[in-house]
């Protein structure tokens, strides 16, 4: 292919390939050229022009195909545009004379089109330069266009529309021609023809006045004609014409030329309107022309032309836009609705055309209303409906107004809807009154109106769920009074249901308590329905509707009704068949009605119960269920009897009867009515076969037994479009109803299957057939193999029985219901049965896959395949195959060649085993031939999707078909003509199941595979170009799948500029992008794909596809100012597609996780111009005014007045579901910046790089505007939209509470924004907001309090105070609440006001705790500086008012929260209604919002215990303070009767249980969905609890307690990896082991104290271990307490595991430092390991000591690093202090003891020292500092005979001394600080021999210093360190000793004094020296003065020196002295002094 990239074709490589490969070069290098032509220079271009025209027209005669010819004629005008247009004129001749050739022969006709195509595209690019030939070209086309078929047709019509576009105004002269042209082409029987008229006359339309004129009358009669027997296309082109010339038509201000032409007339919006309905009403018999019976009244309209008008005046109000619409709203308004009006009896005649007539009249107004207005036009529009309601209700005719109202009630429903939150100002209006008025039609007499209110009602709950319980109650109140009338009775009991039915759209429920009214009313009813006879119907359908309504509330409801339902559901039949005999005899027609209403109504009731409850039915309910079972069949088989005795009236009744029971047998498990199958089976095949049926309705019955990739081959009306609300009716056939309410009033309470529009049941008629259809597959596959044969053959007979029209109706049930039984077998992995079986069912199938009905024939070819699968054997379906392959060779029809092709892809889908290779091969060849057949599009469409089903379920087998399939494919798509649209789409499904089944092989490089995907891409470029819209889609999704598997191979710019042109085409419809649904989807389906990938590409190629000038483009301007992003938001505004706007959502989301970062700005300014466009402007400015009071005169306060001036917003008016998701897309951005550069949450940081770098964007820059967006959102109407305002709130607080205000130090940024955070909290705190909305701003106002961002107490008092008013308001309990929900919302809202409160109290005592405790840290000072003095209490002091109060509700909710966690068995000892916050029937919902807050709740309550170290107020004063009733559950209060009052000390064990109970409950089984926090503020919790003596002393005394809380402590230490956690719960060990230390003290000091007099020998040992020293796990709580340390040690340092490290020696491993976290669970097990001895008796202490030391000198071991500087690891500091702490045990010199530790601390001593030997010749690098510092700690805090050993003692000094000869400075001044630790040891026989082996080296080493004078500072200080250790030998020698001692101290001093001279020169270490050895020589002389003396007598030269030293010394003096002027004079005493001493 590479070969037809050139300029100039390529002819020797073109000629040397075969015809179909011909075609493919010819069409790439068309292609190529394409995109050569617009890079190429002029000059270039018109050098090779005339070649190029040649080779182009030399194309022309060569019968190209479609694409090719439209590619051909687009380069043909773009080589002119660009080159000399000299030669024109020629070429224009050559094609004006290829159209006027006589040839009509087949071959020719492709060189004629495309001579049409090239004149259409040449006078398209070139326009009036072409003006003067254009009258003959254009008089040849039409001429042609007299002969021509219907390609003909088509094309010439597209070319015409393509001259009229080039040529605008100076076509006019031929204006009149074309015209009269395409007026009659418009009502071709070609549709695509009509489609491409359509297309010419509205580009006629620009230009020719009359057509919007004098013609207008003509236009709209032509449109009309056209639209009857359209297809969907059709309809949508030519309402699009005829839309927009009626509005062209309103809007013309005409020329002023024109003007002057008086045959112009104006067309008034009345007369437009009048024209429009003419056509709805009378269809298009025109005006005059009425013909007689129409007059007569008995022809209706055809649907399809209704339809069509329909979607023409949606284009003419869509093309008029939304401010003409609220303009004009109120006439269009009554035009609309006048269209059902009674004063056009034709339109309403029958029901059947009422209620397609209301469909509809509801489509427009849905989408004008629901499309164009913003949301406060939509608030205006509805008070124009409800008017208008007004007005209707008081028309006295009723059948005259009926359907008015219906529609204007489902509108206003919808409106209210869509409107969602936003619409409580429309309903607190009460001069629009909406809700009376709605109300006040429920007692209207027609039924369908009474439905539609009680739709509207259910509207209007789901959208303000605050107004459903005040509805609820005001329609049961009504219905309670008005009993006596029928209407209301009716009327009130669908309000009722339909409210009940929005109940589980409203998260926040209703009270519980309405349940038990609605069920007595129910109940009420039922009963009195005998006594008034013109009342029973009435009643007994309203009570048992209240009933099936009930149960939509679920289990937790129904499950206290159960019973009186059980019992009322008994009552309903006969107990026996012999009652049911008498009754048949007894009653009249009207009883019987009656009774069958009753009992159609309990079947009902029982079938929602099952749908609704399936919790609640056990076994022995469905045995309560079952008994009237039987009788409910007996009846029905009684039916036809009751019907012939008692006549036709209760025909429907029993219709009803029957689609009920059968409903409900569907529902319930087959086994419980196993004795009834006969029974059963036999009525159904009656309905299925009976005589009365005249309609075949297969459009409803058939889809759901088809397979759904299967419908696309059949109408397009089975897809999803946007017209599928009235494009419903023309599915289902002229004679049938399409669904209503009326038709089943039950459905009123049923959640709808499309979301939010009204139910539509079809009638009962339809309904029972579809109903036995799906009953017959069931009970069929259960009941026994003969019945089944008969039952078929008995089917089969009645199908050959009957004749015509009524055949086809028998046979289209029989086989739905063959379908349906072979599906469900199928689904239940069933079997078919013996052989006999097959030959029914295959007659069956085989008859309907040749029948006319495509439908029935695609549901046959379903069936043929389940056949083959339940029958499950090889030979059956070979055997199958072959019978296809037979057929579709033999037969010539379509019929059957259609059916037998589809059977066969059916069969490959469902049994890809018979892909034996030599079948594939066959059917392949077979579908190959029948898709070449060109006389029959039909055949193509069917076999191509067959062999698309081959390819898809043949997977790698196909391997070998691929390339000859994909030519064929190519092939076809260039040769097929593009009327054939549905050939096309079957070729796309083809080459995309190619493409999957090649999969990532396509990345491949070989030549096979490139050639195949050359050809693959070629394909999807063939489709883009279809003008067929799912054609298209199909190519979409082609290019999303090779996107995926060669992404390197499809060219990213040109799809994302395909893409964004489909979506952002501003067509006329509705202003949604491309008309059609289903291409949308493919679109954003294909988009979503390219953004997970690479985002900011196609961010930037659509951003450059605006740029580049795009004239077709309206929307361009928008995408260039908000990119592809903001132009996807505005569509996710506008489109109504629940799917499509998921995608978009995903889309925008993946591309803001990839770019938000570094498009920061434009991401916040989408955000904030979507939030702002709405958001109500009077309550941002009122914040600016209290900022501006309080002198924050920022930026802020500018930036939150800008958007008054600025009203060019790129938003207009976006819904509040847009707004909602851009709040959300705020919080998603600040979640990408966490992930990001540090400096988003920096300002100092991102001021300085945005200095360094402007295009720096960071997030920290944007807070003003963060915090806007989150007020404006947290302040609107809608409660979604507040609720995620909070949440954003809320992330903003969270993150950037910390970062300090670089100008005010001492501050945070955060502060200056207070007044914006109070005003947008204080609104949630009103009376009438929702508790979700207050439960979220509790939530933000403790974050904001305990974020710490406001220090002044004043300042913080505005939040808190909101936080006092709802503690107000919860302090009464669940009582005090709004009843306006059900009572677990003010569960909800009860305890997010105790968690707030509790947040706020842990925040407040953890800073008063680091106030009070001494300043350790620097950060911690820089806080207390900021919150200053004043607050530190002040936030307690603020908690501290309430805190009696507070605790008090916290203690109960805790207690209903360990309540609620009990598990099921102990349901029953539960208190009855329920406990503090929550009543038993809500517990269930309860319990989730329990779980949210319980952890803080219990971190509180445990710091408040703490805080009155469990002092107990006296109980009765607590019971006092309750305003609750006591129940006998609440604690601490005593009992109800007060008599007997608890002790103090037991409401503290209870309380303290209480906690610790919850807390172990929790953390003993952590679910996987346990949060962190309440992990960590449970642990926090205990450790707060065990700081207090009290509880520490229970936990110590109850020993089984603590080892279980150990063991709870040790699980979650392994099951969560957190470090956090696991230093929470050691802390919390740590105080378990202080807490048994104390016991033990306790006890040995009480012990003591009681036997004062005994001898110590006889008291009993306490401690673990007693005398025995064993411990026993799982009793001993030491044991437990090594088992968890081990644990944390051996996951740190696994080195420290013998098993690990195979042997138990010390293996050679390099020492570790360990990470931050690591060294802190290291030392924190540490610590716990050395209290342990303390635990345990001396015997106990014996057997763990090994344990113990082992580990701590193996953390020693494992991680002595050397640090720089010499510090110590702080594991290695751990592990010395832990070291410390054993050694000084006690238990070390306790005499039971004693001579064991003395061993083992030996042996530990030796461990150590062993260490520093190289183990296998290698030397370990450890830290000598580290070690010797653990022989010290041994020789200082052993007893002495521990290391006095000589053995030891030698090995010890040997270090020392080998440690001294280290060069090291910093180990050398390690070493001289231990020694003189050790010299100092008060016992002689430790420090002696150390003295005596060390010292002389010591001197020696300071001598050698003295000698080569130290250079730097570590030599100065290893000096000071010597002589320091020298000074302390002089301290501690004896007298004879001294002498000497000083003797060698003296001289070394004194050889570092320098005298004047030297001082001045001197290098600063030396003056240090000198200063240092000055001072110590002062000291030393006045204490040792004789020595002094007689060594400085001895020494001349050392006196003089020191003379010189002091003199100079206080010469130095002297000169400081002038300076200070306070001392007077102090030098000279000191001097005098000094001399007196010394000499």
């Amino acid at each position: 292919m590479e070969l037809a990239h050139s300029l100039l074709l390529n002819e020797e490589a073109y000629n040397q390939l075969g015809e179909v490969q011909k075609a493919e070069f010819i069409f790439d290098w068309l292609r190529y050229l394409e995109k050569l032509l617009l890079a190429t220079s002029k000059s270039d271009v018109k050098e090779k022009q005339k070649a190029l025209v040649e080779q182009l027209l030399s194309l022309l005669n060569s019968s190209p195909g479609p694409p090719t010819r439209k590619l051909l004629a687009k380069n043909l005008g773009v080589l002119y545009s660009i080159g000399d247009t000299f030669s024109v004129y020629e070429t224009i001749d050559k094609c004006n004379d290829l159209i006027r050739s006589k040839d009509d022969s087949p071959s020719y006709l492709p060189t004629k089109l495309a001579a049409v195509v090239c004149l259409g595209s040449l006078y398209k690019k070139l326009g009036r330069i072409l003006v003067n030939t254009f009258t003959d070209t254009v008089g040849n086309i039409l001429k042609a266009m007299k002969s021509a078929e219907s390609q003909g047709r088509y094309e010439i019509m597209l070319s015409l529309q393509n001259i009229l576009n080039g040529l605008g105004a100076a076509a006019t002269p031929c204006h009149r021609d074309v015209y009269k042209a395409a007026k009659s082409c418009l009502t071709d029987r070609s549709m695509a023809v009509r489609c491409a008229a359509a297309k010419c006359l509205l580009e006629l339309q620009k230009e020719a006045i009359f057509m919007w004129s004098t013609d207008l009358d003509s236009v709209a009669t032509l449109c009309f004609k056209s639209f009857e027997g359209s297809n969907y296309d059709v309809r949508i082109s030519v309402s699009k014409l005829l839309g927009t010339v009626l509005a062209r038509a309103i809007i013309s201000k005409h020329p002023g030329a024109a003007v002057s032409r008086q045959s112009i007339r104006r067309v008034s919006l009345e007369e437009v309107l009048e024209l429009l309905g003419t056509g709805f009403l009378r269809g298009s018999s025109g005006f005059l022309r009425a013909s007689g019976d129409m007059l007569k009244g008995t022809s209706s309209v055809s649907r399809d032309v209704r339809v069509g008008v329909t979607q023409a005046y949606v284009v003419f109000v869509s093309t008029l836009g939304g401010i003409w619409l609220e303009k004009n709203f109120a006439t269009f308004l009554s035009h609309i609705l006048s269209l059902v009006s009674q004063s056009h009896p034709k339109a309403t005649q029958t029901q059947t055309d009422a209620v397609c007539g209301r469909r509809c009249v509801s489509f427009i107004l849905r989408a004008t209303i629901g499309g164009l207005l913003g949301e406060k036009a939509q608030i205006a529009a509805a008070k124009d409906i409800c008017q208008a309601i007004w007005k209707l209700k008081k028309v006295v005719d009723v059948t005259a107004s009926q359907h008015m109202l219906v529609c204007a009630l489902q509108e206003l429903g919808n409106l209210i809807y869509s409107l969602g939150t936003t619409a409580a100002p429309l309903l607190q209006d009460s001069s629009a009154g909406i809700l009376d008025s709605v109300i006040s039609v429920i007692l209207h007499p027609s039924i369908s109106v009474r439905l539609a209110t009680a739709w509207c009602l259910h509207c209007i709950a789901v959208a303000l769920p605050s107004y459903l319980t005040p509805l609820l109650d005001r329609c049961l109140e009504r219905l309670t009074v008005l009993k006596s009338s029928p209407e209301a009775v009716t009327g009130f009991s669908f309000a009722v249901a339909a409210l009940l039915g929005a109940v589980k759209h409203c998260p926040l429920g209703i009270p519980h308590g309405k349940g038990k009214i609605i069920m007595t009313l129910a109940e009420d009813l039922l009963c009195s329905a005998v006594q008034n006879s013109r009342l029973s119907a009435q009643r007994t359908q309203a009570g048992w509707l209240l009933i099936a309504a009930l149960m939509t509330l679920g289990p937790a409801v129904v499950s206290h009704h159960l019973a009186r339902l059980l019992l009322l559901w008994k009552c309903v039949f006969p107990v026996s068949p012999k009652d049911l005999e008498t009754e048949k005899s007894r009653g009249d027609s009207f009883t019987w009605q009656v009774t069958l209403e009753g009992r159609a109504g309990a079947l009902c009731a029982v079938k929602s119960f099952v749908s609704h409850c399936g919790d609640l039915l056990t076994e022995e309910v469905i045995q309560h269920l079952l008994p009237p079972l039987p009788c409910a069949v007996d009846l029905l088989t009684q039916l036809s009897s009751v019907l012939k005795t008692y006549g036709s009236t209760l025909k429907m009744p029993s219709v009803v009867y029957r689609q009920r029971l059968y409903e409900l047998l569907i529902l319930l498990p087959p086994e419980t009515y196993e004795e009834n199958f006969c029974a059963i089976l036999k009525e159904l095949a009656a309905d299925l076969t009976a005589s009365d049926i005249q309609v075949a309705a297969s459009a409803f019955l058939l889809p759901p037994l088809c397979h759904q990739d299967d419908l696309v081959i059949l109408s397009p009306l089975l897809q999803e479009t946007d017209h599928r609300f009235i494009e419903e009716q023309l599915l289902l056939g002229n004679g049938i109803a399409c669904g209503s309410l009326e038709y089943d009033p039950y459905s009123i309470y049923e959640k709808d299957v499309e979301g939010d529009s009204v139910p539509k049941p079809l009638s009962p008629v339809l309904s029972v057939i579809s109903s036995a259809v799906k009953l017959f597959g069931v009970v069929c596959a259960h009941v026994g193999e003969a019945q089944r044969l008969s039952v078929l053959e008995q089917l089969l007979d009645s199908i050959k029985h009957t004749k015509g029209a009524r055949q086809q109706v028998v046979q289209l049930h029989v086989v739905s219901s063959l379908s349906s039984f072979l599906k469900y077998l199928a689904g239940s992995k069933g079997k078919l049965g013996s052989e006999e079986m097959r030959k029914p069912a295959l007659a069956l199938v085989m008859g309907a896959l040749e029948s006319p009905n495509p439908l029935l024939r695609c549901a046959a070819a379903e069936a043929w395949a389940r056949l083959a699968q339940v029958v499950n054997d090889g030979a059956f379906t070979a055997a199958l195959a072959q019978v296809s392959f037979d057929k579709l060779k033999s037969a010539r029809d379509v019929v059957t060649r259609t059916g037998y092709s589809l059977a066969l892809g059916s069969l490959h889908r469902y049994l890809g085993g018979i892909s034996s290779s030599q079948h594939l091969s066959s059917c392949v060849g077979i579908l190959y031939t029948l898709s070449q057949d060109s006389t029959s599009p039909d055949v193509q469409t069917w076999a191509l999707h067959s062999l698309s089903l081959i390819i898809d379920s043949a997977g790698p087998l196909y391997h070998m078909h691929v390339e000859p399939t994909l030519s064929l494919i190519i092939m076809l798509l260039l040769n097929v003509p593009p009327t054939h649209a549905e050939v096309h789409q079957s070729l796309g499904r083809c080459l995309n199941a190619l493409i999957t089944t090649l999969g990532p092989e396509l990345q491949g490089n070989s030549t096979s595979i490139s050639t195949l995907r050359t050809s693959c891409l070629l394909g999807c470029a063939v489709m883009q170009d279809n003008p067929d819209c799912l054609v298209q889609a199909q190519a979409i999704s082609c290019l999303q799948q090779l996107h995926m598997f060669a992404p390197r191979h499809v060219n990213l710019s040109s799809l994302v500029s395909c893409l964004c042109e489909i979506l952002l085409d501003n067509s006329v419809l509705v202003n949604l992008c491309s008309p059609y649904l289903l291409l949308r989807r493919a679109v954003l389906a294909c988009l979503r794909q390219l953004v997970q990938r690479e985002a900011a590409e196609v961010s930037e190629h659509a951003v450059l596809l605006a740029k580049d000038n795009r004239e077709e483009l309206t929307s361009d301007a928008n995408i260039r100012e908000v990119g592809l992003e903001g132009a996807l938001l505005t569509l996710l505004d506008k489109e109504t597609d629940q799917k499509l706007c998921h995608d978009i959502k995903e889309t925008l989301n993946h591309m803001l996780t990839s770019m938000a970062v570094d498009k920061l700005s434009f991401w916040l300014k989408l955000c904030k111009d979507v939030l702002a466009a709405s958001a109500d402007f009077t309550t941002v400015t009122c914040v600016d005014t209290m900022q501006e009071e309080e002198g924050d005169k920022g930026d802020d306060a500018s930036v939150l007045t800008t958007g008054n001036d600025d009203k060019s917003f790129p938003f207009t008016n976006p819904r509040w579901a847009t707004r909602v998701f851009a709040a959300e897309c705020v919080c998603r951005i600040i979640n990408q910046c966490e992930n990001a550069h540090s400096a988003h949450f920096d300002i100092a940081l991102a001021q300085e790089m945005k200095k360094r770098d402007s295009r720096n964007d960071f997030l920290v820059l944007h807070l003003a505007d963060l915090i806007r967006m989150a007020f404006m959102a947290a302040t609107d109407h809608s409660d979604q939209l507040r609720l995620s305002g909070l949440e954003t709130l809320l992330v903003v607080i969270r993150r950037f509470a910390a970062i300090p205000e670089p100008e005010f130090p001492g501050h945070v940024i955060l502060e200056q924004y207070q007044a914006n955070v109070g005003a947008a909290l204080r609104p949630a705190f009103t009376s009438e907001t929702p508790p979700d909305v207050t439960a979220k701003a509790c939530q933000v106002c403790s974050a904001w309090i305990a974020s710490g961002v406001v220090s002044d107490l004043n300042d913080l008092r505005r939040v808190h105070q909101l936080l006092v008013s709802s503690l107000t308001k919860i302090q009464a309990g669940k009582e005090a609440l709004s009843h306006l929900y059900n009572e677990s919302a003010s569960t909800m809202e009860i305890l997010a006001v105790l968690k707030a409160w509790a947040e706020v109290y842990i925040i407040a005592v953890e800073r008063h705790k680091s106030h009070r405790q001494p300043l350790k840290t620097i950060p911690c000072s820089e806080e207390s500086v900021r919150n200053g003095p004043h607050s530190t209490d002040g936030l307690l002091d603020l908690v501290h008012t309430d805190l009696s109060t507070l605790s008090r509700l916290w203690l109960a909710a805790l207690q209903d929260f360990a309540l609620l966690t009990l598990p099921s068995e102990f349901a029953s000892q539960l208190p009855v209604e329920g406990g503090a916050f929550y009543t038993a029937e809500t517990s269930e919902n309860a319990k989730l919002h329990y779980y949210n807050s319980w952890a803080l709740i219990l971190h509180a309550t445990a710091l408040w215990l703490t805080s009155t170290g469990f002092v107990v107020a006296d109980p009765d004063e607590e019971a006092a303070h309750l305003s609750r009733p006591v129940t006998p559950t609440s604690m601490c209060q005593g009992s109800s009767s007060g008599a007997t009052v608890k002790s103090p000390e037991d409401v503290c064990t209870d309380r303290f249980h209480l906690i610790l109970g919850i807390s172990v409950e929790f953390l003993c089984s952590l679910r996987s969905d346990a949060t962190m926090e309440s992990i960590t503020a449970c642990l926090h919790a205990l450790q707060a609890l065990l700081d207090v003596p009290w509880p520490r002393s229970k936990i110590g005394s109850d020993q089984d307690l603590g080892i279980e809380l150990l063991n709870v402590l040790h699980r979650v230490i392994l099951t969560r990896e957190s470090p956090s956690i696991q230093l929470a719960s050691l802390e919390v060990v740590r105080q378990i082991i202080c807490a048994a230390q104390e016991h033990v003290k306790e006890k040995r000091r009480s012990a003591e104290v009681d036997d004062g007099a005994a001898e110590k020998e006889t008291l009993p040992e306490f401690g673990e271990g007693k005398d025995t020293g064993g411990l026993v796990p799982g009793k001993s709580l030491v044991f437990a307490t090594l088992e968890l340390c081990v644990c944390i040690l051996v996951r740190q340092l696994p080195e420290l595991n013998p098993k690990l490290t195979g042997s138990p020696g010390v293996k050679a491993t390099k020492p570790q430092v360990l990470s931050e976290d690591g060294s802190r669970l290291v030392s924190a097990a540490l610590v716990i390991l050395s209290e342990l001895p303390a635990v345990c008796s001396p015997e106990g202490s014996i057997s763990i000591l090994p344990t113990i030391l082992y580990l701590t000198i193996g953390v020693l071991r494992e991680t002595a690093v050397k640090l720089p500087g010499g510090q110590l690891p702080s594991t290695v500091a751990a592990s010395l202090q832990a070291l410390k702490g054993i050694l000084s045990s006690p238990m070390a010199r306790a005499e039971k003891s004693h001579s064991a530790w003395t061993d083992l601390l030996r042996s530990a001593l030796t461990t150590i020292l062993d260490c520093w030997d190289p183990v296998d010749g290698t030397h370990q690098e450890l830290d000598e500092i580290s070690l010797l510092t653990a022989i010290t700690v041994f020789i200082l805090s052993t007893s002495p005979e521990v290391t006095t050993i000589p053995c030891l003692q030698k090995r010890c000094i040997e270090k020392f001394k080998a440690t001294l000869e280290i060069k090291d400075p910093v180990v050398q001044i390690k070493t001289y600080q231990l020694l003189l630790s050790i010299f100092q040891y008060p016992n002689p026989a430790v420090s002696y021999p150390y003295i005596y082996s060390l010292v002389s080296s010591i001197v020696e080493k300071l001598q050698e210093i003295d000698k080569r004078k130290p250079e730097d500072t570590a030599e100065l200080q290893i000096f000071q360190e010597g002589i320091k250790v020298l000074q302390a030998l002089v301290a501690i020698a004896e007298e004879q000793h001294r002498s000497q001692l000083v003797a060698c101290l003296l001289p070394i001093l004194i050889s570092f004094l320098l005298d004047d001279n030297d001082l001045g020169s001197a290098t600063s270490v030396m003056k240090n020296l000198h200063d240092f050895a000055l001072q110590n020589l002062m000291q030393i002389g006045p204490q040792y003065s004789s020595v002094f003396k007689n060594v400085m007598a001895s020494s001349p030269a050392l006196k003089a020196r020191l003379e010189a030293a002091i003199k100079g010394n206080q010469e130095s003096v002297k000169i400081k002295i002038p300076t200070s002027k306070h001392t007077k004079n102090p030098g000279k005493n000191t001097s005098i002094q000094l001399k007196t001493n010394f000499l």
